[in-house]
């Protein structure tokens, strides 16, 4: 790929030309009366190609999606263009036309209208329809705030403020992967397995590591996934892991794997380790690993009714039966995540010599940084173990040789869920594709 960007002067000045060709455009109607046959045909090509090629930059941008999410804010900069145009541009006309003509003046307002409408609804749709982190809440805001005069323009500002940060944020990423392409700097001695925490499964179409995945195999490595139940024991977990991990070392040929786990899987991963399979394992990083309990869980034991969490359980049980669980349990997750379990269990269970143990840990700073539900379990967790990811507090993260607490950038810092891409979020000062990249990179120096 060739070393320019998006934000190039020649891809500024084209686009910024056909912005003001636009603008233009949607308030010369009048002009058709002067020779109606050759200035119609240049008035619909022009309006055409400009909602056609506006934004368009396929050989900066690094997928199809992108190029349309960046033709739509290019499409919605056209349109705050020329909108700001045509507001003293049609009082101006008016002032002149509607004396002599005003079914004249009314036909081209109508026709400006109708240029501003299709630019808008051109943009709107494309980064709608592409956009990752527009999120649902700005998309809502986005619908709801649409009939509302100023308010309406600020939330303009924000969607394309938002996307256009999405779209230069991916064209550098793929400049970076493709400059190192050769070095495979992922690709390890052993193969990667993923193990996902408690209440969600591997689906091949929704990753529970959202864009991790993908961007280490771009670098190099071989990924796998533990592929084991939602909601089980610690001890059942265990069993499960340690089948998968033997069928992953059949299947491959390697001699060990090198494992990250979040959340619960962590200690599910630990425990597998002890229970003998832990000659497989090169390496073991677990991920806002509740190592000595989360007091979340404590608290739903302690404050939530029986007669509640039996119904909760019922009800989870029967939903990941149908997602496939072969035999869920609810509630065994949840009493093998109190303190007064993992506190015990963390003694018992030392990093097996040989493998090398690392962990990682995260924190929000403020519950309003937390996607639902973990902006409101933080202040919970906050109120009993203090610094927290939303479920985990931060002293119950550290295990191994080497602990990383990623420090919160800005007011914002990272939930339990942002630190494996749950939401898929670009968050500021804090890449989680590139951070998963270093550390298995990392893996490979050490020969693992």
């Amino acid at each position: 790929m060739k070393k320019t960007s998006v934000l190039s002067v020649w891809s500024i000045v084209v686009n910024g030309l056909l912005v003001l060709l636009y603008a233009l455009a949607a308030n010369a109607a009048w002009c058709i009366s002067i020779h109606p046959a050759l200035v119609t045909a240049v008035y619909v090509v022009t309006v055409v190609a400009v909602n056609v090629w506006i934004g368009t930059a396929p050989a900066f941008v690094p997928s199809w999606r992108m190029r349309i999410c960046w033709h739509g804010v290019w499409s919605l900069i056209g349109f705050g263009v020329s909108l700001s145009v045509s507001i003293p541009a049609q009082i101006g006309i008016g002032y002149y036309l509607m004396p002599l003509n005003i079914g004249a003046y009314l036909r081209q307002l109508l026709a400006c209208i109708v240029l501003l409408l299709l630019l808008f609804w051109n943009g709107i749709l494309s980064v709608y329809l592409t956009s990752i982190q527009l999120g649902i809440r700005l998309r809502v805001i986005g619908i709801l705030c649409g009939w509302i005069p100023e308010v309406n323009l600020f939330v303009l500002f924000l969607i394309v403020r938002t996307c256009w940060n999405e779209v230069i944020f991916e064209c550098k990423k793929e400049r970076l992967n493709q400059e190192r392409e050769a070095d495979k700097i992922c690709q390890t001695k052993y193969p990667i397995l993923f193990v996902h925490g408690v209440f969600f499964r591997d689906f091949k179409r929704v990753n529970y590591w959202g864009r991790i995945p993908k961007e280490l195999i771009r670098n190099g490595a071989v990924v796998f996934y533990g592929e084991h139940s939602s909601a089980a024991s610690i001890e059942r977990s265990a069993d499960e892991l340690a089948t998968r991990i033997r069928d992953v070392l059949q299947q491959t040929g390697c001699e060990k794997l090198n494992i990250i786990a979040h959340s619960k899987g962590g200690l599910d991963c630990r425990m597998a380790m002890a229970d003998g399979i832990a000659d497989c394992v090169a390496s073991l990083t677990t991920i806002n690993t509740p190592h000595r309990g989360s007091t979340f869980a404590d608290y739903m034991l302690g404050k939530v009714p029986t007669d509640i969490q039996r119904r909760i359980e019922k009800h989870y049980n029967k939903a990941a039966a149908w997602f496939g669980d072969g035999d869920p349990d609810f509630m065994a997750a949840v009493r093998d995540l109190t303190a007064a379990h993992c506190v015990p269990l963390d003694k018992a269970l030392p990093c097996p010599h040989g493998v090398f143990c690392q962990s990682v840990g995260s924190v929000l700073k403020k519950a309003i940084s937390g996607k639902f539900p973990l902006n409101m379990s933080y202040v919970f967790v906050r109120s009993m173990s203090g610094k927290n990811d939303g479920l985990v507090g931060e002293d119950s993260f550290s295990y191994g040789e080497q602990y990383t607490l990623l420090q919160p950038p800005r007011n914002r810092g990272i939930s339990h869920g942002d630190v494996i891409d749950l939401n898929r979020e670009n968050i500021p000062g804090f890449d989680v594709r590139e951070f998963y990249v270093q550390l298995v990179a990392d893996l490979k120096n050490r020969g693992l």
